[in-house]
């Protein structure tokens, strides 16, 4: 049994096992939701950058059933599952460690990939219906029109006063979204995207760097519990001989 100060340790670590399994939640949810979110603009992002979010997920799940062991260990004062809980945790710390550096390096990616994929894209939007799909939802959610401007949609066909009608705030019964319009939305959409993109991959940084502090601190608290529980054992089979 620990005692002083040790039980406290003792609780405090029982304690920061409910905050990781928290963690863990808010890890799986903060990762499905950028997943989700990016998943509508997937046609103007390259396949690496979701990797990050599917990371976050796994990794809370882990961090959810590694907590586990963490409680177990703590309550029951048993050495071996509060060194196998610090062990994992230590791994748990650099994948998160990771996972936060990887969202703040995305940041300076994105306006190459963004730009690259909205050019490609672009010129299908004639002849691919996913890809129409895809800018129609982009220019109608971010309230934009064309990569820079309206003006971007005469090179792959349109005339030099339409554009697409999600370009247009409102269109009168019967027309066309007219580029000259009081309706027109003249902002390009790369510079929004790119905004939202930038600030998703900020968020999955702070949140996994934040998180893996906070786990840092439950290692420490966890070795110091483990190391009193083999001073307990090693003083108990001293007085028993």
């Amino acid at each position: 049994m620990v005692s002083g100060g040790m039980a406290c340790v003792k609780y405090l670590t029982f304690l920061f096992n409910l905050i990781f399994a928290i963690t863990g939640i808010v890890f799986i949810a903060v990762g499905s939701v950028i997943l989700m979110v990016c998943s509508v603009y997937n046609n103007f992002m390259d396949s690496w950058f979701f990797a990050g979010p599917v990371l976050m997920i796994v990794v809370g799940a882990i961090v959810f059933i590694v907590s586990f062991f963490g409680c177990c260990g703590a309550i029951k004062e048993n050495h071996c599952m509060i060194i196998t809980f610090s062990v994992l945790l230590l791994l748990i710390f650099a994948l998160e460690l990771g996972a936060g550096i990887s969202g703040y390096m995305m940041r300076g990616e994105v306006h190459t990939m963004v730009e690259n994929r909205m050019n490609s894209t672009m010129e299908q939007y004639s002849v691919n219906d996913e890809i129409r799909r895809s800018w129609d939802i982009m220019q109608h959610d971010l309230q934009c029109c064309g990569i820079y401007g309206p003006n971007d949609w005469a090179r792959i066909g349109f005339s030099d006063d339409t554009a697409p009608n999600s370009c247009c705030k409102e269109i009168p019964k019967g027309s066309k979204c007219d580029s000259n319009s009081i309706y027109i939305r003249e902002e390009g959409c790369l510079h929004n995207l790119q905004a939202a993109i930038e600030h998703n991959a900020l968020i999955m940084g702070g949140v996994g760097i934040g998180i893996a502090v906070i786990q840092l601190v439950g290692v420490i608290f966890a070795c110091c519990l483990a190391r009193s529980i083999r001073r307990e054992y090693e003083t108990v089979e001293t007085a028993a001989h």
